[in-house]
């Protein structure tokens, strides 16, 4: 079987390595331009997924669009049999998802229909839910909405970070598709319809929604930390100044919304029921470290506010 690979970032990685590990012909890989980086733009950074099918010797193709012409025209010269596409951070339209005999296969990290959209491993913590997993489903012009082809359940740790739990559903989206992709083989799958009216929607996560608000009970709180760790990253200011927190747990205590109870063996703030003591921080322009640490370097003490 033939495929052709779309993919990005690290959490595509562990399914493309699990394509070519179990003998799939991968004609090509694609993903996105690699990023100038530092301050004058001089370094390009090329996506991981890049990085791994060149060190398999897979070839590799980054259109600035995916619906340029000549790229649709390199695509269909490749006669895949089957795409598969993993968080490559573009809308494929419909005359390239025509394109493959087996059409164009999605690994999504959760139970469809819930969850649909580009951040559903953060919004599957900020929200307080016990359980996610992975979809391998068909894709269509919608937004992930086609026929549902394997599913597999996985359980949310409570104290899990959104980092944590992309890692995991990365592993497990690796192995469904590599059933998924078995069964289609011998026409052992057959797709099911999603049902939309259960359809629940996990948006690109923005500034505001990374922003914390003391105001709120301290659960909530510490989920907005931990779905957003380690990006974007949970943020808050002190006299003006903007920090990111990481590693919540809710304690029992008592304060107005923000203030900070204790700076001994870590940081504790009050929400507006109960209180988050975090691990580590991240001041503005200041590499991440521990709670203590910024403690020890005057960074925050007992009876100033975070807003």
């Amino acid at each position: 079987m033939r495929v052709i690979f779309f993919g990005t970032p690290e959490f595509a990685v562990p399914p493309l390595e699990a394509l070519l590990g179990e003998g799939f012909d991968v004609v090509a890989v694609v993903t996105q331009p690699d990023k100038p980086q530092g301050r004058s733009r001089s370094t390009a950074v090329a996506p991981p997924v890049k990085l791994a099918a060149e060190a398999e010797g897979v070839p590799v193709l980054q259109p600035a669009r995916p619906s340029d012409p000549d790229f649709v025209a390199q695509v269909r010269a490749l006669a895949p049999d089957v795409g598969v596409v993993v968080a490559y951070g573009h809308i494929l339209k419909p005359d390239l998802l025509a394109l493959p005999r087996r059409g164009m296969i999605n690994v999504h990290p959760s139970l469809l229909p819930e969850l649909r959209g580009a951040a559903p491993v953060e919004w599957a913590i900020l929200h307080g839910l016990e359980k996610t997993g992975v979809t391998i489903m068909l894709m269509d012009a919608g937004l992930d909405s086609g026929p549902i082809l394997h599913q597999i359940p996985h359980h949310i740790d409570p104290e899990a970070t959104g980092g944590e739990l992309s890692e995991h559903l990365s592993e497990m989206g690796a192995q469904a598709l590599v059933e998924a992709l078995a069964l289609l083989e011998t026409n052992g799958l057959k797709p099911r319809p999603q049902d939309h009216a259960r359809a629940t929607y996990a948006p690109k996560l923005t500034r505001d929604a990374a922003r914390i608000r003391w105001a709120e009970p301290a659960e909530r709180v510490a989920r907005v930390i931990r779905g957003l760790d380690p990006r974007p990253g949970a943020w808050t200011e002190l006299d003006g100044r903007e920090v990111k927190l990481f590693g919540a747990h809710v304690v029992e205590e008592r304060g107005s919304p923000g203030a900070v109870r204790s700076t001994d063996d870590g940081l504790l703030i009050t929400a507006a029921s109960g209180a988050v003591r975090v691990d580590e921080v991240q001041p503005a322009g200041k590499p991440r470290m521990t709670a203590a640490d910024w403690v020890r370097g005057r960074g925050v003490r007992a009876g100033q506010r975070f807003t």
